[in-house]
Parts: C-alpha cells; sequence; structure tokens
C-alpha cells in the first residue's frame, strides 16, 4: 500500500479508540488506488483535498465500529435481508424522486445519510427520529450547498431522506460515485473492472447491523449498481429490481453536466474534456450490464425479478406508477403509505431549487453516434421510451 494509506489507517484506529480490524482487507485495493489517484490525477484544490482524505477517513471509522460491532454480536452474521428491493435505473431517471416516495411508507426500510456514516450502536424503531445522530444531521449546515449552492437544483440529499447505496459501497472504496464527486482517471478504470461482490458482501455486513433493532422492507437505490449488477444477485440472491427507463441519450447529457457541477466543486481545473470523452461510454457500460444482467437472471429463471417504470409515467402520475409497482412485486400498497406519498408529492415539487439545464450541444455531443451506441437499449426498451 502507499504511504498515504497507513497513516489513514492508523487515524481511523485513534479516532475508535485503538480499533484495528477493517474487515476483509479487499477494501484496501480501492482505497490505494483511490487515493494515488486523487494526489496523482484529481488536480484538486485545498478543499478538495480536504474532502477527498476526510471522505476516506469517515468510511474507515464507520469500518471499524461495524466490524467491532459484528465480533460482539456474532448472530448478526446470519440474520437474512430478506427481498430487498434495488433500484437500478440510470442516473437522471427518477430513480431518487422514486426512493423518497417509497421511504414515506412506514414498512418500508431506508437508508439514511446518518445511520450510513454512523452505524454503531444501530438506530433503533422506536428512536429511530429522536436518535441523538438524527437531529444532528438534520440541524447541520449543508456544506456542498454553501460551497456549491447551483448543484441542488440538479441533485439535493436532504437528511431526512434516502442516500444511495453508493455510500455504503465507498465504505469498501468500491464505488462509482467516487468517480462523479472526483474526477480520478485510474480510479475510474480501476472501478469498471473491478469484481464487485466483495462491496456488496459489506453493503449486507451494515444492512445486518442497521435492521438489528429497525427492521423493515428494504429499498435500495443507486444507479452505481449497474457497474456490477452481478455481485448483487450474488450477495442477495432474493433480490428484487426496479428498472427506471428514460431516453438515455438525454440522460448522458444531464449526467455530464451534474459531474461538472459536483466535482467542479473540488477543483478549478476545467475538465470539460475529460467528461465528454468518458461519460458517455460509462453511461453506455452501464446499459450494456443492465441487459446483459436481466439475460442472465432470466436465464436462471428470475426474470419476474424485475419491474419496468417509465420514467414519463412517474412524472405525470408518481402515485398511480408506484401503486402499480406494488402490486408487481406482491407488496402491500397501505392507505397509510398512499396518504404519506401524496403529502410527500405535494410539498416536494420538482424544480423547487430551481431548473436544471443541459444539452449534448454544450458538450459537443452528437444524438446520431449516441443513438447508435445504446440502440440495444433503446430496441429492447422502446415501450416504455415513448
Amino acid at each position: 500500500m502507499t504511504n498515504a494509506v497507513d497513516p489513514l489507517l492508523a487515524q481511523a484506529s485513534e479516532l475508535t479508540g485503538g480499533l484495528a480490524n477493517f474487515g476483509d482487507d479487499s477494501f484496501s485495493d480501492g482505497l490505494e488506488v483511490f487515493l494515488d489517484s486523487g494526489a496523482n490525477e484529481g488536480q484538486l484544490t485545498e478543499i478538495g483535498k480536504a474532502a477527498l482524505e476526510g471522505m476516506a477517513l469517515s468510511n474507515l471509522v464507520n469500518r471499524l465500529n461495524v466490524v467491532e460491532w459484528h465480533r460482539t454480536h456474532p448472530e448478526l452474521a446470519t440474520s437474512n435481508i430478506d427481498s430487498p428491493i434495488f433500484l437500478i435505473g440510470l442516473p437522471r431517471t427518477g430513480t431518487t424522486a422514486l426512493s423518497h416516495l417509497l421511504s414515506v411508507d412506514p414498512a418500508n426500510r431506508s437508508l439514511l445519510g446518518w445511520e450510513i456514516s454512523q452505524s454503531v450502536p444501530p438506530p433503533t424503531t422506536a428512536t429511530y427520529r429522536t436518535d441523538p445522530r438524527f437531529i444532528a444531521a438534520m440541524e447541520a449546515p449543508d456544506m456542498l450547498g454553501m460551497i456549491n449552492p447551483e448543484f441542488k437544483a440538479i441533485h439535493h440529499d436532504p437528511p431526512d431522506m434516502p442516500l444511495e447505496c453508493a455510500t455504503v459501497l465507498g465504505q469498501h472504496f468500491s464505488s462509482l460515485h467516487l468517480s462523479t464527486t472526483f474526477n480520478l482517471p485510474s480510479y475510474m478504470d480501476w472501478i469498471r473492472t473491478n469484481d464487485h461482490t466483495q462491496a456488496y458482501e459489506w453493503h449486507r455486513t451494515v444492512l445486518q447491523v442497521l435492521q438489528s433493532q429497525c427492521p423493515g422492507q428494504w429499498q435500495l437505490k443507486s444507479p452505481v449498481h449497474l457497474i456490477d449488477p452481478s455481485a448483487i444477485a450474488t450477495v442477495y440472491p432474493d433480490a428484487r429490481f426496479v428498472l427506471t427507463h428514460r431516453d438515455p441519450v438525454n440522460v448522458i447529457a444531464s449526467v455530464c453536466s451534474l459531474v461538472r457541477s459536483l466535482a467542479g466543486t473540488f477543483t478549478d481545473t476545467d475538465w470539460q474534456d475529460y467528461i465528454r470523452e468518458t461519460w458517455p461510454e460509462v453511461v453506455g457500460s452501464l446499459l450494456d450490464n443492465q441487459n446483459a444482467f436481466r439475460d442472465s437472471q432470466i436465464a436462471a429463471g428470475r426474470g419476474d425479478s424485475f419491474v419496468d417504470i417509465a420514467y414519463s409515467d412517474f412524472v405525470g402520475d408518481p402515485i398511480t406508477t408506484i401503486a402499480s409497482l406494488y402490486e408487481q412485486l406482491g407488496e402491500n400498497f397501505s392507505a397509510e403509505a398512499e396518504s404519506a406519498m401524496r403529502a410527500h408529492s405535494a410539498e416536494h415539487k420538482k424544480d423547487r431549487f430551481g431548473s436544471h439545464s443541459y444539452s449534448l450541444e454544450e458538450w459537443g455531443l452528437d444524438r446520431g453516434a449516441l443513438t447508435e451506441r445504446v440502440q440495444p437499449y433503446l430496441t429492447r426498451y422502446a415501450e416504455y421510451l415513448e
């Protein structure tokens, strides 16, 4: 490992009172690439360097605490994560809004940011919304919003709404979201070719802790799942999958804009050429992975584990769309859940933080070439893209 890794491990150990067991040490492979890429390629500002190191340190601290909690509660290792629901559509296809709506159903279990970063002791059902860690998260200033106020119009994760699984996978340093927060070419190459099974084993380890005193039907969301969806099926063989569908060519323009805005928070360098050359192909490969994964699940007799949602349907009538989703999943769409979702929809209007404008033209991207790249997806899901 590099010289940067050992001091960080030592610091995390010191912050946890001397804990030294980080669990499966395969996390160190991603950590080393992440730190090296940040130091040698990221062209980060001082704020960016502090953010990258702080993110790594926070992830390591939580790893230590989770592993120690499992050591002292060995029964957790055999606890099941029953039939979790994974939202695995592309970014910018409504997965965040869908996850937020699903989270207000009292029967569902979602991941909030505070419990991801401070998983120990595990939350309890009775005190979930009064836990001091939740209160602190609600009262904490929105640092990203203060540094980059324009980003909130593109994507916003309030502390009382679900956060992406990407942040849990990031604790194994095996998550695509680290390459959206910082421009890290070598880490991007590594993440796209790595086997993510061990990262999902860590994901399960964290969920076992979090559900131990606060159970529910897990609904889990992140476009990064499309990097290696077969790893989900390996770790969660009874998982169910929700695919949200939107014209991927438009998605590409939106993703490029998001990455420029978010990663631009931590660098003064113009990364426009890198983003234009990298992210359209990344999105294309995510769709390839999605198609291949669905084919493999069909071949394994699990074709009925997928539900498709058209972005246009969800935006036009979210409650009816979710009622259909529940029916296809075999879940009960209770009157209480519907009422909570209607109230949430009324309060959380689209573009309430401003509109997000983007275009292919500003990136010099050709619609025809992009359409050809994603044609297998367009053909397969034409009925959801009208």
